[in-house]
């Protein structure tokens, strides 16, 4: 039999059309193929836990439509090549309830895990934990189509442990994570909570996500999307992120005795650097909660860059409601940080710190509410009164498209911000997509 394994193409470039793509929120993304090989149906809890500890490479694990409340069981997938996802291909059909007394419910500790097709709520820490072990690496694990509610701490971890493997070049996309009204009070440790936490990893793909509800009333809540810990090379694009307390950060710590690379990554730093390299691109993120707003926090940074060298950061959106409960829109802060910024939009402050560099080139910081479809909702699509942000900038290199997978530019020059005005006579967008074809 002739197989084709996501170990031998990391992350398949497939090529697709689409009217709009406004990531997970036109639920524009494609399906997963149908499932082959070797397949296990369950449609119990015991039935569930007993074909996860069971499970053999190459397996798909289904699970037939329905809650399944958990009650402190887990789910731990320590072979490599397995894939657990519903059996209807519809995230909304299967739920996996914690109830706050399963601590992750679903932990990917070997190569080549897929998770998707699923709603995963209430997890007293984390709904998905990706994790290496001391005899091998976690890498290309793959979390598609989820909807993540109300993660006791972070909804999506990833850290390797101690002593010499890692956990690379994985994909978060298409999926909803949000922390709701219902889940915030359940959040403990002075708010340690975020969206997508990762430590000591590279080339992860995070796209077409939306993110949203990360705060507290008391307490700075870790960011929507967070990369540090000696982080490298990722991409964040396309997503949406609203109403968290920090939008997307790469970097934050000083000190520290994470991963070190064998090549000169960012030559002219010194000492620890937190976080190497990777691009930001074509991110919409916001801040509207009147109860965000008014917290003892606020909206602490749209796009955060400490200790973080040689980031990129293009062609992003970030708009607050109110820039008096706002600290920036974009800021990057620490020696060795040093970035570029191009060709982004707002409405707030870009703001150097603690002896940071940045190149700028085409930001624009002066952005009103009537240049959105509907900022106070989020959709910080352009309108015809954008005048300012429209066909006024030079696209930087490998910027081809844009928040919905346009083409830019539309007119004769590109747009800053995320979304190029106007509709491109060939919308076509290039998803990174988890291809499992045995």
């Amino acid at each position: 039999m002739r197989v084709f394994r996501f170990d031998m193409l990391l992350l398949a470039v497939l090529s697709v059309t689409l009217p709009v793509m406004a990531g997970i929120a036109a639920g524009s993304c494609p399906a997963l193929p149908p499932p082959v090989g070797r397949i296990v149906t369950v449609s119990t809890v015991p039935q569930l836990v007993t074909a996860v500890n069971t499970a053999l490479p190459d397996t798909t694990i289904l699970i037939a439509d329905g809650t399944y409340f958990l009650n402190g069981a887990y789910l731990w997938l320590d072979v490599p090549r397995v894939t657990l996802r519903s059996a209807s291909g519809s995230r909304d059909a299967v739920v996996l309830d914690g109830g706050y007394q399963t601590t992750d419910v679903v932990s990917a500790v070997a190569s080549d895990v897929t998770v998707a097709d699923l709603t995963i709520r209430r997890a007293y820490n984390h709904a998905v934990h990706v994790m290496s072990t001391t005899e091998g690496s976690a890498d290309r694990v793959r979390v598609y189509n989820l909807h993540i509610e109300d993660p006791g701490q972070q909804a999506v971890k990833v850290n390797p442990v101690p002593g010499g493997y890692y956990t690379d070049s994985g994909l978060v996309a298409c999926s909803v994570i949000e922390l709701t009204d219902a889940g915030r009070p359940h959040i403990r440790d002075n708010c340690y909570t975020g969206g997508i936490d990762i430590h000591q990893s590279r080339d992860w793909v995070i796209q077409d996500n939306r993110i949203e509800g990360f705060w507290c009333p008391a307490g700075l809540s870790e960011h929507g999307i967070h990369l540090w810990v000696t982080c490298r090379d990722p991409v964040v694009e396309r997503n949406l992120l609203r109403n968290n307390a920090r939008g997307i950060g790469l970097g934050m710590a000083l000190s520290g005795s994470g991963r070190t690379y064998p090549d000169s990554v960012c030559p002219g730093t010194s000492g620890y650097v937190d976080h190497f390299r990777g691009t930001i691109r074509n991110n919409f993120v916001s801040a509207d909660d009147p109860d965000l707003l008014a917290s003892a926090d606020g909206f602490d940074c749209g796009i955060c860059l400490w200790n973080a060298c040689g980031a990129s950061v293009f062609h992003n959106t970030v708009y607050t409601a109110d820039p008096a409960a706002t600290f920036s829109a974009i800021e990057w802060r620490f020696p060795n940080t040093g970035v570029q910024l191009a060709n982004n939009l707002v409405n707030d402050v870009l703001r150097q710190r603690d002896g940071a560099a940045a190149t700028q080139s085409g930001n624009l910081s002066g952005a009103q509410s009537g240049w959105f479809q509907a900022a106070g909702a989020g959709d910080l699509h352009l309108t015809a009164l954008a005048t300012a942000a429209i066909d006024q900038v030079s696209l930087p290199a490998g910027m081809a498209d844009d928040y919905d997978g346009q083409t830019r530019p539309i007119g004769p020059m590109a747009d800053a911000g995320a979304d190029e005005y106007g509709v491109s006579p060939a919308p076509a967008v290039s998803l990174y997509l988890p291809l499992i074809l045995r």
